[in-house]
């Protein structure tokens, strides 16, 4: 449907000739389960009166369109728009129509708990979908103030962007919500969230006055809903941005929504936010976790500002949106909250995501040109999060934190309640900071790729340096080298510790650069380039740092330079540099000391994805039983009760399953199952170990994938868990078993089904294709490139995304495997969004081949 991708040129045409005055909006929710009854109202003032334009609104039943009294026509809805001819200098739009529930996320979800058979109902609306609920003008720069009007059961609870009124009885059981009028805003922020749900109340008290605070969930997580955490990161993330923004908040109210079947982390609906019920924990977590929630939170407050206050004109600029809120983020958690060390997670985890995406052969500038809706669905990855927010640290880092605070507080003030674009940010940091900035931001917003940073350097008999310098390269076919303000740390073994004795702060550029300073310095036992993490760059490790690494990483004391150690390893793994048994056995010697929580929690994912994908296959099985027993000893060694402790057991649910020997159905890693199933039943226990509901899944998932339990033991725990996250792991699992059947079935409900709900559908491809599974796999791979031409098309957007990015078959790592892709793509017939995803699964086996030869070679 061509009218559903807006292009820019299209966005600057209506926004010259329009100014949207109000929309009012009524919904009645009780007109059945499948659909809703929607009414809009939009009040517009046209620049050049007779002029034509047109409305936006998906998949509805129209009944009545007026424009200024006028009937329209029923030809006046086609393909998704509204055509709007002989336009006065005022205007008044009504549309009357019938929509769709969703059940992809997208739009107006509904979600029927199957643990009580409560209904709950929430909104999502970035980056187009609003006008699957409402009739709009569905861009970012048409602002305007919005009315809701909510019919729903009279027990529910109804919250959108203004404070909920009290209902209005209507009789037979019905109620409807007056709103008052927003503040002004763009459409993809307005929210209507409506259900069963549990409500419990707060305020934050602060300078700029009283701001109330609601949380929210299903009533059958009400039990787990941990209200004196979550407020207590809400109130400090109030505290800190309105210090150190220097603007009150803009919007009232905040009500928190954690709502079910959510497809991403959260969503900065103004005063209203939504986020995942999974950050609800219903067993025990590890501090990553808590982190991580403190970190989405503190995200989606940042967007009040940036983003809700102050709005993008078009999409190309949504990487700012998003990595400004990632870097407030990570620095209000690391400067308000009780996670002082959050950078350190981000080295260890986030940013390893922004590494990952830049390097496909999909890679794009993190400021790209957006020419369509089309392309923002495609270019809203990790390069916009992560290493967008990477960047910006290195902006701060480059100007300095205080002139660039400063910036933002008089680009606040100057935009507030309007749209805006890069180049007024950049005018206002280079005010505040004396610095040019365009060309800093040409080299680093609107280039692909990372750069790799080495040091070059020769050592004299007295073991000092004569000579160092800092080699920067990057990819023939993006060939950028980039300014780096960097960190250079040098580390020594002192009374068994690693410890920084000096460290130089310099300015990098081009291809080589001296750096007289560190001539004459004894060679430390580990150098380390990028300390202090302020550069977005991989960084290599000489051989001798790499041999203190790899006995000595666990003693150095400073947890952000390990993070940049771990980073440095799994870098060079992945580039064919370091072989997959050494990475290995660097985990296996130095996780059982680390203290980060993403260290502890994502590292050893690291090391099981070199084991099944990256080592020699001829020598896999031997490594396989070598990590499996050496997770079962640190496990075995932890601390009752710690993060390790539970973050090594998830990982040894899966150690076992993914290998078979020569004997079909016989497991290599026999006391790995026998272990799993006895801490199921009991039979054996691990002090400090809960064998929560949680756990139960990880370990029955990965008995599944070896082929050791069945379709039996799933359905006994699915009925021992009937809640959705029950339905969701019971569908993960039966897509693990290593049988025809169970293949069959779940590519039917991940690939075809429409009517799949959309986690699901993501909770099937996560676990459909595993390393040991291949010739069960094989057959699925020409299939789900057949698939990949119609599923856009077919089960939308989002699932199709879900099904070709997590479903790929990646375990297939061979050459012929690179041979169907190739020639799949080489007809032409996978359209645009889904042939990205092909591509980045091609490269990812691709250079996992590259990964196995490096590590045959090491042999």
């Amino acid at each position: 449907m061509p009218g559903t991708n807006l292009t820019r040129d299209e966005a600057r045409t209506r926004a010259a000739l329009l100014d949207v005055t109000s929309y009012d909006i009524q919904l009645d929710l009780t007109t059945g389960d499948q659909t809703f009854a929607s009414t809009t109202t939009i009040a517009f003032t046209c620049r050049q009166p007779g002029a034509a334009t047109f409305a936006d609104l998906v998949d509805a039943s129209v009944r009545e369109i007026t424009l200024n009294g006028r009937t329209l026509p029923a030809s006046a809805y086609a393909d998704s728009r509204i055509r709007l001819d002989q336009l006065a200098a005022e205007n008044v739009l009504m549309v009357s129509a019938d929509l769709p529930y969703s059940h992809s996320g997208e739009g107006l979800h509904r979600f029927v708990d199957p643990a009580d058979g409560r209904v709950y109902t929430y909104s999502q609306f970035e980056v187009p979908d609003a006008r699957r609920v409402y009739t709009t003008f569905e861009q970012p720069d048409l602002k305007s103030v919005f009315t809701f009007h909510v019919t729903a059961p009279a027990h529910w609870k109804v919250v959108s962007n203004s404070p909920s009124p009290e209902p209005v009885d209507l009789g037979d059981g019905k109620a409807r919500w007056d709103f008052a009028p927003t503040a002004r805003m763009a459409t993809y922020i307005t929210a209507v969230v409506a259900g069963e749900y549990y409500e419990v109340q707060d305020v934050y008290e602060g300078k700029n006055g009283t701001i109330p605070l609601g949380h929210y969930c299903r009533q059958s997580l009400a039990d787990s809903l941990d209200r004196e955490e979550l407020v207590t990161v809400t109130r400090q993330g109030f505290e800190f941005f309105e210090s150190t923004f220097e603007v009150p908040y803009p919007f009232g109210k905040y009500d928190q929504l954690y709502v079910p079947e959510y497809n991403m982390g959260a969503m900065e609906n103004a005063g209203c936010v939504t986020l995942r019920d999974e950050l609800i924990p219903r067993s025990k977590q590890p501090r990553s976790f808590y982190e991580n929630r403190a970190n989405t939170i503190l995200h989606e407050m940042a967007h009040m500002w940036f983003g809700d206050l102050v709005t993008m004109k078009w999409w190309n600029d949504l990487w700012l949106n998003e990595s400004f809120a990632e870097w407030a983020a990570y620095h209000a958690g690391a400067t308000a909250t009780e996670f002082t060390e959050a950078w350190t997670g981000f080295t260890n985890a986030r940013k390893q995501t922004g590494y990952r995406q830049d390097q496909l052969v999909t890679t794009h500038p993190i400021a790209p040109e957006i020419e369509d809706l089309d392309a923002i669905e495609v270019n809203f990855d990790m390069i916009t999060y992560a290493k967008g927010a990477s960047v910006l640290k290195q902006l701060v880092a480059w100007v300095g934190l205080e002139p660039f605070l400063q910036g933002l507080t008089a680009y606040f003030k100057e935009f507030s309640y309007g749209n805006s674009e890069f180049a007024d940010l950049l005018r206002h940091l280079e005010q505040a900071s004396g610095r040019e900035l365009t060309s800093w931001a040409a080299e680093w917003l609107q280039t692909a790729q990372v750069n790799t940073l080495r040091p070059e350097f020769t050592v004299g008999e007295d073991g000092r340096y004569t000579s160092f310098a800092v080699r920067q390269t990057a990819p023939a076919d993006h060939p950028t080298l980039r300014r780096h303000r960097l960190g250079i740390g040098f580390y020594d073994t002192t009374d068994g510790a690693l410890v920084r004795r000096r460290y130089l702060e310099v300015d990098v550029a081009g291809e080589l650069t001296q750096i007289a300073e560190a001539v004459g310095e004894v060679q430390p036992d580990l150098l380390l380039l990028n300390d202090d993490d302020l550069t977005y760059a991989k960084i290599r490790l000489d051989e001798r740092s790499l041999a203190t690494a790899l006995t000595s990483l666990s003693s150095m004391p400073d947890s952000l330079a390990r993070a940049l150690v771990w980073g440095a390893a799994w870098d060079m793994t992945r580039d064919a540099e370091l072989s997959a048994h050494d990475f290995v056995e660097l985990v296996l010697a130095n996780i059982g000391a680390e203290t980060d929580a993403w260290g502890i929690s994502r590292i050893p994912h690291y090391a099981e994805l070199a084991v099944n994908a990256y080592a020699d296959p001829a020598r896999r099985i031997a490594l396989k039983e070598r990590w499996e027993a050496g997770l079962r000893e640190l496990i075995l060694a932890a601390e009752p009760g710690s993060d390790l402790q539970l973050s090594l057991a998830r990982r040894y649910s899966g150690a076992g399953s993914q290998l078979r020997g020569g004997i079909p159905g016989v497991p290599v890693a026999a006391q790995t199952h026998a272990d799993l199933q006895a801490l199921l039943d009991g039979s054996w226990s691990i002090e400090g170990l809960s064998v929560d509901q949680d756990l139960r899944w990880y370990f029955i998932i990965g008995l599944c994938a070896a082929g050791v339990f069945g379709e039996a033991e799933v359905a006994a725990e699915e009925r021992r868990d009937n809640t959705i996250t029950g339905q969701e792991k019971a569908a993960e699992a039966r897509a693990a078993i290593p049988s025809a059947e169970t293949k069959a079935a779940s590519f039917e409900r991940g690939w075809i089904d429409p009517a799949t709900p959309n986690e699901t559908q993501r909770s099937i491809a996560n676990s459909f294709s595993r390393v040991g599974q291949e010739e069960l796999i094989a057959p699925y791979l020409p299939k789900m490139l057949e698939a990949a031409k119609t599923l856009w098309d077919r089960i939308g957007p989002q699932k199709a995304s879900v099904a070709l990015e997590y479903g790929f078959p990646f375990a297939l790592i061979s050459t012929e495997a690179l041979a169907t892709i190739d020639a799949a793509v080489a007809t032409g017939d996978i359209p645009y969004g889904a042939r990205r995803y092909v591509l980045e699964g091609r490269d990812e086996i691709a250079r996992a081949l590259a990964a196995q030869a490096k590590d045959a070679a090491s042999a």
